[in-house]
C-alpha cells in the first residue's frame, strides 16, 4: 500500500459507482469515523444474529425448502461479505498504526 492508501479507511459502504469507499483516517473523532464505527457495529451485530438464526434453522431437523435454504444463504454471504470488509478495514488501520475499535 503506498503512503496516501496507507492514511485512508475502508468504509463500510461502497461508493456510488459501486467501488469500495475511503475516508482521510487522520480524524478517527470525526463524523464519518463515527457513522462507520456504528455502521460497522451494526454490521457484526446482524452477522451474529443471522449465524444464531440459521443454526436454529438448521438444526430443527426439518429440512427447509430449496427457496428457505438459497434466502438464508443469501443473507449470509451479505453478512460475511460486511464482516470481511469490517476485518479488512480495521486490519488495514492496525497495520498503519491508526486508531481502530
Amino acid at each position: 500500500m503506498t503512503d496516501a492508501g496507507a492514511r485512508l479507511r475502508l468504509l463500510p459502504w461502497d461508493g456510488p459507482d459501486g467501488k469500495p469507499a475511503y475516508t482521510p483516517n487522520d480524524n478517527p473523532e470525526g463524523m464519518i469515523a463515527g457513522l462507520a464505527d456504528r455502521m460497522e457495529r451494526e454490521q457484526l451485530a446482524a452477522a451474529s444474529d443471522l449465524l444464531e438464526l440459521a443454526r436454529q434453522m438448521f438444526a430443527v431437523g426439518e429440512p427447509l425448502a430449496p427457496e428457505q435454504s438459497r434466502f438464508v444463504v443469501a443473507r449470509l454471504c451479505d453478512v460475511l461479505s460486511n464482516t470481511l470488509r469490517v476485518a479488512e478495514s480495521r486490519g488495514m488501520r492496525l497495520a498503519t498504526g491508526g486508531a481502530g475499535e
